[in-house]
């Protein structure tokens, strides 16, 4: 039986998540992705370059981002291994759960409900912000509960799913290099044309990464759920991500709720098509509803993982 690195540390982030005492203090180390990302950008992406190069530099801070989010967690990985072998695999744990995002996301999609709930449209629409990147001052109580669960069954993906395949695959370096190009894509792998060449590495990486964890965490999803298949497989290809809309649909197919819709950014309309074809109006019991199946989504995962230690 190999040592149960990936079980452990989503039971870690499930029990403390990333404590907010660390977090004031030494903040979280997607904060350092972020740094370089930040300080590469404003170095190497700018206009009057040509796109050309602006893609190559774009592809060289991804580069360095992988080698050092990577190439330091291989070397922890195997000084660790080489002083303490097989036992060290709790301390391999201990460092692979802070790249997962089970509890946060939790907590971040719980308050919007809890604030709905009470009738706080305003404090709900600040929690909200802060998960999405949408504008949600003007969004009504339907559209602060979807985009939570939008959210929230997106993240399903790139803050779970997919870390914990790459830790089952790669390890310690393969957690944090997904982590790594995930927060690049996040800042910077954008279609606008401040970002397009320079973030088009970023956006790309990201994709292929996230091919396989999307379309496992949507059927997780659905078999959490016992139902959403027909919902998922017919429309998750709707969306502008060619992974996103796994997760996505298969919960709307789950809610028996329409998502996605149109949006704005920026103050600028955006006409996305619909994911689902039933209702659109939601409230915080349906975001409740949602986290339910989280849950049980979490937890088949965590079957997943224990499953790969025994067999592995």
């Amino acid at each position: 039986m190999a040592e149960p690195v990936a079980l452990t540390a989503l039971v870690l982030d499930t029990a403390i998540g990333w404590p907010t005492a660390l977090y004031a203090r030494f903040g979280h180390p997607v904060g350092l992705f972020a740094r370089i990302i930040d300080r590469c950008e404003r170095r190497w992406n700018r206009p009057e370059r040509p796109e050309r190069e602006r893609q190559l530099l774009g592809i060289t801070t991804l580069c360095l981002l992988i080698g050092v989010a990577g190439g330091f967690a291989l070397l922890v990985q195997i000084v660790i291994l080489h002083l303490c072998g097989p036992s060290g695999w709790p301390l391999l744990s201990l460092l692979a759960f802070p790249a997962l995002a089970q509890r946060s996301l939790f907590d971040h999609v719980r308050a919007v409900a809890n604030t709905l709930a009470k009738g706080d449209l305003g404090e709900a629409q600040r929690a909200v912000g802060m998960i999405v990147g949408r504008d949600t001052e003007t969004l009504d109580e339907s559209g602060v509960a979807r985009a939570a669960i939008e959210s929230l069954a997106e993240s399903f993906c790139d803050g779970i799913a997919a870390p914990l395949l790459w830790l089952l695959v790669l390890g310690l370096p393969g957690i944090w290099a997904y982590k790594a190009i995930n927060t690049a894509d996040s800042l910077i792998g954008h279609r606008e044309e401040r970002w397009r060449a320079f973030g088009w590495a970023a956006a790309r990486a990201d994709d292929i990464l996230n091919l396989l964890p999307a379309r496992i965490g949507g059927a997780v999803i659905c078999v959490a759920a016992w139902g959403g298949w027909r919902t998922m497989i017919r429309d998750a290809r709707k969306h502008a991500s060619p992974n996103a809309g796994w997760t996505e649909a298969a919960m709307a197919g789950a809610l028996d709720l329409r998502l996605a819709g149109p949006i704005a950014y920026d103050g600028a309309s955006h006409h996305k098509p619909w994911i689902g074809d039933s209702r659109n109006t939601a409230d915080a019991r349906d975001i409740e509803r949602a986290l339910t199946i989280y849950i049980r989504a979490c937890l088949l995962l965590w079957m997943i993982a224990g499953a790969a230690a025994w067999l592995l």
